[in-house]
Parts: structure tokens; C-alpha cells; sequence
């Protein structure tokens, strides 16, 4: 709060005049804490964690759709010389959970589990992950499908559709003895749901300075239709879906569940 002016002028304004003044300097200093209260908040909810939805089924079942989740901003953000010291900045690990900037668009946001970083040798043979020429555990994953597709199961081959510039690059540029080779300064990312999964087998690499950050916690899981959740104007119908159905959509049980990578060696 501002100090009150005791000076014979204001003194001479009498005793009302004197509780007029603190009673402004209140209200000055009761919204200069406000703001400077949400001001802190914009900052913590953009820069430090954000609230993400997630839309789709490419991640099930570890994140399934109508998952609200809070993103840690901080943990892969690009350190400084002092904050690095500071500041719990690390790189990406394989078989952590990121959350992206979408390669060819940039203003849509994808979450996937990153899966080689750079220099790992990668190969599908019939839906088998191998990683640097071991075959892999993943118990995340899950599969949808019996039959087995040429370019989707057995990863790096000839696409049996057509592809874009960056995957025909991938391709051709970055496949060595069989194996796709991860290039400095990128990540290549995959879906758990293996089987229904747009990501770095159909549009490349992720860019590592797309990398927003990782998942944290679910906050709060309500079933909900993807249209319903990539509609950029939330509709009505979906409020009042909520409003009506709050109760029996939430999915209590993950609520406050705890996001973890799985470590892939």
C-alpha cells in the first residue's frame, strides 16, 4: 500500500479527508495485487504448465479421449547459461510422452510417446518394435488390428500410399542397412495405438524445437466425441452435454492420475 501523505495540507483536510485518502490507496493497492496475482497466473499457465485435451485415440490407452491434462512447459524448454544450472531442464528420453507442435502444421498440437532420439537405429518387423538392434518391450502399446500392412508394420519400406515430401526424405535419406536413423536435432515419435496412429511414419521427424513439453497429470476425463473437443467454438450441445452428464462421463478414476514415460533401452 502507498504511504498516506502526512503533511500539514492534507492534515488540514480534516479527519474524513485524511480516510478518503487510505481508502483510495486500498483500492490501488487491491487491484495492483489482483493483477499482479493474474498476470503470475497467465505466465504459470502458459509458460510453466498448460492445460491440454486430448482428442483422438492414437494414444490409447494411456491417454484416451476426453483426458484433460496439464503439460509441464518447463521440463525440455531450452536452457540458458545460468537457468540450466538453475532449473530442471532436461532432453528428451525415448519412450517419454511428448506434446508437439505438429510438424507440417505448426498451429496444431499432437501428443505422442517419442521413441528414438537422435543416432537410434528404428525398424517395425510385423508390428515388433527393434530398437538399435534389440527387440522391445512395450506394454503401452496397444493393437487393433490381426492383419499385418506392408509400410505400417513393417517400418522403414516402400509406403503403399502416397506420401509427402518430408517422409519420402525420411526415407530416402535417413534408411541405413533396413533401419531408419534418427537425425541430430529430431525426434521420431509413434502413437501407443499402433494400429491408429497419424505420426512420424506418415509425416516424418519430429523437429526437436517443435517439443512443447510432457504430460503431467489428468486432471479431469470426460467422455466426449472428438468433433466435440477439435471444435475450435465450443458448442452448446457440448455444454450442456456436460452440464447434463457431469457426473456419470467424468471417468473418476482418472482424475489426478499420474502421467510416467516408459523407459525404452
Amino acid at each position: 500500500m502507498a504511504a498516506v501523505e502526512t503533511t500539514e495540507k492534507s492534515v488540514g483536510r480534516g479527519l474524513w479527508g485524511r480516510y478518503g485518502e487510505i481508502t483510495r490507496d486500498v483500492k490501488r493497492g487491491f487491484v495492483a495485487e489482483w493483477t499482479v496475482t493474474i498476470v503470475l497466473l497467465l505466465f504459470a499457465t502458459t509458460t510453466l504448465v498448460q492445460a491440454f485435451v486430448i482428442p483422438s485415440a492414437s494414444m490409447e490407452d494411456s491417454l484416451l479421449i476426453g483426458d484433460h491434462v496439464l503439460v509441464d512447459k518447463l521440463v525440455f524448454a531450452p536452457p540458458g547459461k545460468l537457468s540450466r544450472h538453475v532449473l530442471p531442464y532436461r532432453e528428451v528420453r525415448r519412450g517419454d510422452i511428448i506434446v508437439f507442435r505438429y510438424p507440417l502444421n505448426i498451429k496444431e498440437d499432437y501428443v505422442k510417446r517419442a521413441i528414438g532420439v537422435p543416432g537410434d537405429h528404428i525398424r517395425l518387423v510385423n508390428k515388433q518394435l527393434i530398437l538399435n538392434g534389440h527387440e522391445v518391450n512395450e506394454p503401452y502399446v496397444k493393437h487393433l488390428t490381426s492383419y499385418i500392412d506392408s509400410y505400417r508394420d513393417n517400418f522403414p519400406s516402400n509406403p503403399n500410399q502416397p506420401v509427402g515430401p518430408s517422409v519420402a526424405d525420411m526415407l530416402e535419406n535417413h534408411v541405413v542397412n533396413g533401419d531408419l536413423v534418427v537425425p541430430p536435432g529430431f525426434i521420431f515419435a509413434m502413437g501407443d495405438n499402433r494400429d491408429d496412429s497419424s505420426d512420424s511414419r506418415y509425416w516424418g521427424f519430429v523437429p526437436r524445437e517443435n517439443i512443447e513439453g510432457t504430460p503431467l497429470v489428468i486432471y479431469w476425463s470426460f467422455e466426449a466425441p472428438t468433433a466435440d473437443l477439435t471444435n475450435g467454438n465450443i458448442g452448446i450441445d457440448h455444454i450442456v452435454d456436460v452440464v447434463t452428464h457431469f457426473f456419470t462421463k467424468t471417468r473418476w478414476s482418472r482424475t489426478f492420475r499420474l502421467i510416467h514415460g516408459y523407459p525404452l533401452h
